[in-house]
């Protein structure tokens, strides 16, 4: 059985980038001196799957991120080529979540890293996440790109564990009960 889990930063009203994608206000204050245990997170993932705004924003980066297979999930990157640099590292699909997983079991997954709002909510609403790290910034934004959107009803969490680093980033990890 395939399992998805997510782990992502939030500004303190709920939003995970401004409305035109930036994340400056997130790369400000980050700390390299506090471990916020990304490595630890994707030590154990199988895959990550993301959404084109999170492909558009990592391809800006200096280089690619990434030491496992990315699938992309989107209508408008589908038909597209996938860079020369990133074959094999990346795919593309417009498939639904649990078309995905499905996918994903047969080439022997077992946990799989979701990022990006849309793909993050899709998969809420389908009922498809175990678990979700959110560390929330200490700043206000005012409007952007929320993490969370409309639901079909509401999803009850478990709280696991939360933290606070000395820099003002608080993170709680939250199992999902059916």
């Amino acid at each position: 059985m395939v399992t998805t889990h997510v782990f992502i930063a939030v500004s303190l009203d709920g939003y995970i980038a401004r409305q035109d994608g930036d994340i400056d206000w997130l790369l400000q204050r980050d700390d390299p001196t506090e471990d916020h245990g990304y490595a630890a997170f994707i030590a154990d993932k199988d895959w990550i799957v993301m959404g084109r705004g999170s492909y558009e924003k990592v391809l800006t980066f200096d280089e690619w991120p990434y030491d496992r297979p990315v699938l992309v999930l989107s209508r408008q990157l589908t038909d597209t080529p996938v860079p020369e640099e990133l074959k094999g590292k990346v795919q593309f699909s417009c498939r639904t979540p649990g078309e995905v997983l499905a996918d994903l079991a047969v080439q022997n997954a077992h946990r799989v890293y979701i990022d990006g709002g849309q793909v993050i909510q899709s998969f809420l609403r389908e009922g498809l996440v175990a678990d979700i790290v959110i560390t929330t910034i200490p700043v206000l934004l005012g409007s952007g790109k929320p993490l969370f959107g409309a639901l079909n009803g509401d999803i009850d969490l478990t709280l696991l564990s939360s933290r606070s680093f000395p820099s003002g980033l608080v993170q709680s990890h939250y199992r999902l009960t059916s």
